[in-house]
């Protein structure tokens, strides 16, 4: 026996190295008692019939739909309706995902809710405006991984407008050429659809006139320097861009092509057959007195 410091006598003990090993093994063994405790579901064994039981652990979506504090809201099913019907978007090729996007918000913009956020709102709505690949796609997507209507476009202007695209379409605009057959008109609203097509393509109005411009025709190069007083180069840049918006529009409203010559359809009346004649032809000498600068331009 010895005697501690508060006076108790406590029993010697002639094997002390072997009682230190058992205590430090049952402390051990309690820890791992205390774990396997806390994690009963790892030790339960599933069988083969569970793990072929479908969870409900993959259907939640990718868009967290921001919170609605208003007790009243509602989106009407016949908006949905009208998005699932009219606007879609499928992921092929040839879509415009910008167009997409600004047609969406045209929609949403339409109504609003007390209460609720444009966030709360679009994220609710957009989804049901993919369908097939484009659907596939967002559903795809981490669980919750989309929680703002910015984040949304990044994702989806990632996806279908990829550098590789915007990168051949700026190269389609830089090197833009009008055909033989294509008039003025029909040659500028193809280079503006160009243009809309990619929003971003961060091109001046200077750059965007000198390429359309570049890429003419002769003849229209020459139409337009005699409407532009000498030479296109001297007007300001938006000047010299509403110069050719309006000459397309003008050329478009007088193109003989355009020009009905044949008896239309339903016209019973003689006198008033012979009076759409009699403007017709009033139409086609004042295209030919149009046409005159431009020769005179050429001949210079």
């Amino acid at each position: 026996m010895t005697r501690s410091g508060g006076g108790q006598l406590i029993e010697f003990d002639p094997e002390i190295e072997r009682t230190l090993r058992q205590l430090r093994s049952l402390a051990r063994r309690n820890q791992t008692a205390e774990a396997m405790a806390g994690r009963e579901d790892e030790r339960y064994v599933k069988t083969m019939m569970e793990y072929a039981i479908p969870s409900s652990s993959g259907a939640e979506s990718s868009v967290a739909r921001p919170a609605v504090a208003a007790n009243n809201f509602e989106i009407k099913p016949a908006i949905i309706q009208m998005i699932q019907q009219s606007i879609q978007f499928c992921g092929l090729p040839n879509e415009d995902p910008n167009a997409h996007i600004a047609e969406f918000l045209h929609l949403c913009d339409t109504f609003k809710h007390n209460g609720v956020s444009d966030d709360a709102i679009r994220l609710r709505l957009f989804p049901f405006s993919l369908r097939d690949k484009a659907k596939s796609w967002l559903n795809s997507l981490p669980t919750g991984s989309i929680t703002t209507w910015e984040m949304m476009v990044q994702r989806f202007l990632a996806k279908y407008f990829p550098p590789s695209k915007t990168a051949k379409m700026r190269n389609d605009i830089t090197t833009f050429m009008q055909s033989e057959m294509e008039s003025l008109y029909e040659a500028w609203e193809r280079y503006r659809d160009l243009l809309r097509r990619v929003p971003h393509h961060e091109l001046p109005v200077w750059l965007q006139v000198q390429t359309f411009y570049n890429g003419l025709t002769n003849t229209n190069k020459a139409m337009i320097d005699a409407a532009a007083g000498g030479s296109l180069n001297h007007k300001t840049p938006e000047a010299a861009y509403n110069l050719i918006d309006e000459m397309a529009t003008n050329s478009y409203q007088w193109q003989p092509e355009r020009v009905q010559t044949r008896k239309p359809v339903g016209v019973h009346n003689v006198d008033n057959y012979t009076m759409l004649s009699s403007q017709i032809e009033a139409l086609s000498r004042k295209i030919d007195g149009m046409k005159l600068p431009v020769m005179q331009a050429q001949e210079i």
